[in-house]
């Protein structure tokens, strides 16, 4: 493997990935050139990242895999599935897409994951963690009888394994036994000792074919004596017990090859092309390094976990101004100051939810459940049932995935959590898989719920402030990035529940509610219009004072909201107005039904409609 010092400026000379457009044009390539292709992958994901900005640590961990998986399968009728995505920028490359890989994650670029209308390569779309197998094992059923020969290849790191969903997928490959082949990419540590001597011999043995044969001979030979085949079968389980971590996946019905080195294009080769032959399920793991051929991205596995566009490794001059994550960050840690009962939760997402400072100062109260969203929230229900004070820190577009937890669990015993709903609204460059859109439709029906949705960052304190001290389940949605910079006032105060704050008077005509982070595009509108704006802070509970106050003279009602239109706070206010019998006609602006596009998040309020020129064309009509 060739070691880079820095991200390469120019555009690097890489003649033999140039001769390479689509995965067939390498099946007869030999080792030396499948090398000399892995450098130059390399070199070129480097700089085209380094152009574009994007996923980076996680490409260059795979690229002998990548090569070596194309090399002996044969893509795309064999089926490839990525879980996640974020390490699929090298398999794009391969697959054809090679001369437009620095438009990824742009407007009308490639998308930042897999995606199955971009390519035929591209198998399943992803983008949320843990989903491959159960993806892949639906797949190998499909096509079982229809075709026979067709290929099934997974491969899923360590933190997606963490989560239930993937167990849950192995268990059921386990008990049908597909032919299929999962693999294990571990980042998580080095090549340690064991990746080499006994455990290099063995997996060796284990994925031969003349294993195979013995092993199928031997238990045929066996089976009609059965307590001498389960105490062969004991004493294989126990072999591979004393040099590989794969007992729980042989007790699960597959065949364990492992550990072995994932940037030794030798030995990947010879091991999957033995296991390709193979019948049931099949189960590699590899050890590989996140950021694997680039010094800075090797010692700092999470700052090159994704960049923006450099071209260096010089970092760029970092904003004074907070992020909303930065406030959060600064809160939690000063509310854990005056509360020892307060818990910090995060389900895999220490540094993007702004824990560190948190977990370093409270290492007792820090909890990291890895990637398990409805562990998390059942687990700070159970603690709040022995009058703790847990916070979840967690990205709107994950709790989706607690969906059962947060009714059953928590709001339906009415238990004191509090949610911190990162990345709310529509997200950016990660596109519709990562939008969190719905957090207000789906929480605004739950009962015993408060919805909070501050407008700038002060907000974001105070409201984070009054959802911790509310007696029961609480919310506060922020979006991604930075705000209006705002003065942050460092006290701990609460909001009133349910109060909003009126922000311009004007012709009672149009009453504009902003709910959340859009309101300076609200203040642009209703300064120019003349127009009432109020900002709501909170979906639930409505300010019902307020709203009878305006509304009962408007002839319109505007909401505007970073999230979805179905069931969102204008529907909650246009159910307000329908309860008291009160006469208005109404226009939301929020996201409309449909799936926004990867774009840089002004590009995707400007294509949902809520760039304030947008949204004061339509009033105009109406004044």
């Amino acid at each position: 493997m060739r070691i880079f010092k820095e991200i390469p400026s120019n555009k690097p000379s890489t003649p033999l990935l140039d001769s390479v457009d689509i995965p067939s044009d390498i099946r007869s390539f030999s080792i030396h050139e499948l090398e000399t292709l892995s450098n130059e992958l390399r070199e070129f994901l480097l700089y085209s990242v380094g152009q574009s900005g994007g996923h980076l640590g996680g490409g260059l961990g795979v690229i002998e895999l990548t090569v070596i998986l194309h090399h002996l399968f044969n893509t795309p009728y064999d089926n490839l599935v990525w879980d996640v995505g974020h390490q699929a920028y090298p398999h794009k490359i391969l697959t054809g897409r090679k001369n437009k890989i620095q438009t990824i994650r742009k407007k009308a670029g490639l998308a930042p994951f897999p995606l199955r209308k971009e390519s035929e390569y591209d198998a399943f779309g992803v983008g949320h963690s843990s989903t491959s197998i159960s993806a892949l094992l639906g797949m190998a059923i499909a096509s079982k009888d229809s075709f026979p020969d067709k290929k099934h290849v997974a491969i899923i790191g360590d933190g997606a394994m963490t989560a239930g969903m993937a167990f849950e997928a192995l268990s059921h490959t386990g008990h049908l036994k597909p032919n299929l082949l999962i693999i294990l990419n571990d980042n998580d540590m080095s090549i340690s000792e064991n990746v080499g001597g006994l455990s290099n011999y063995f997996s060796r043995i284990w994925a031969s074919k003349i294993y195979k044969g013995i092993k199928k001979s031997g238990s045929s030979f066996l089976k009609p004596l059965p307590q001498a085949y389960h105490l062969a079968r004991k004493v294989e389980t126990q072999m591979k017990a004393m040099v590989a971590p794969g007992t729980i996946f042989e007790e699960l019905g597959l065949n364990y090859i492992g550990p072995i080195d994932g940037h030794n294009l030798k030995q990947l080769k010879d091991v999957i092309s033995n296991l390709k032959e193979f019948d049931g399920p099949q189960f590699l793991h590899i050890i590989t390094k996140k950021g694997a051929g680039l010094d800075p991205a090797e010692a700092d596995r999470i700052g090159f976990h994704a960049i923006g566009k450099i071209r260096s490794i010089n970092k760029d001059k970092k904003s004074k101004q907070k992020k909303y994550q930065d406030v959060f960050s600064d809160w939690i840690v000063d509310m854990a100051e005056t509360d020892k009962n307060l818990i910090g939760i995060t389900p895999a997402m220490r540094e993007g939810s702004g824990l560190v400072d948190f977990s370093k100062k409270y290492p007792e109260r820090y909890f990291d459940v890895a990637i398990a969203e409805q562990h998390s929230v059942t687990f700070a229900a159970g603690l709040a049932t022995e009058n703790k004070k847990p916070v979840v820190a967690i990205y709107s577009t994950f709790l989706q995935r607690a969906y059962d937890q947060l009714i059953h669990d928590v709001a339906v015993q009415n238990l004191d959590v509090t949610f911190a709903l990162d990345r709310a609204g529509l997200v950016g460059e990660d596109g519709p898989t990562h939008s969190g859109n719905y957090d207000i439709s789906y929480l605004r029906c739950i009962p015993n719920m408060m919805i909070c949705t501050p407008s700038n960052e002060n907000e974001a304190r105070h409201l984070l402030t009054t959802a911790y001290l509310h007696e029961g389940p609480a919310s506060v949605r922020y979006p991604r990035g930075v705000g209006s910079n705002e003065p942050i006032k460092n006290k701990l105060i609460p909001f009133d529940v349910g109060k909003a704050k009126l922000i311009n008077k004007g012709n009672s005509k149009i009453v504009i509610l902003n709910f959340g982070a859009l309101l300076e595009e609200a203040k642009i509108v209703a300064s120019e219009l003349k127009l009432i704006l109020i900002d709501m802070r909170f979906v639930k509970p409505l300010d019902e004072e307020m709203l009878k106050k305006y509304l009962s003279k408007a002839e319109y009602f505007v909401s505007i909201e970073d999230g979805s239109v179905m069931g969102g706070a204008g529907s909650a206010v246009q159910e307000f107005c329908s309860k008291e019998s009160i006469l208005i006609k109404s226009i939301l602006f929020g996201i409309p039904d449909k799936f926004i596009e990867h774009a840089s998040r002004q590009e995707m309020l400007n294509d949902a409609g809520l760039s304030s020129e947008k949204i004061k064309s339509r009033l105009k009509k109406l004044l």
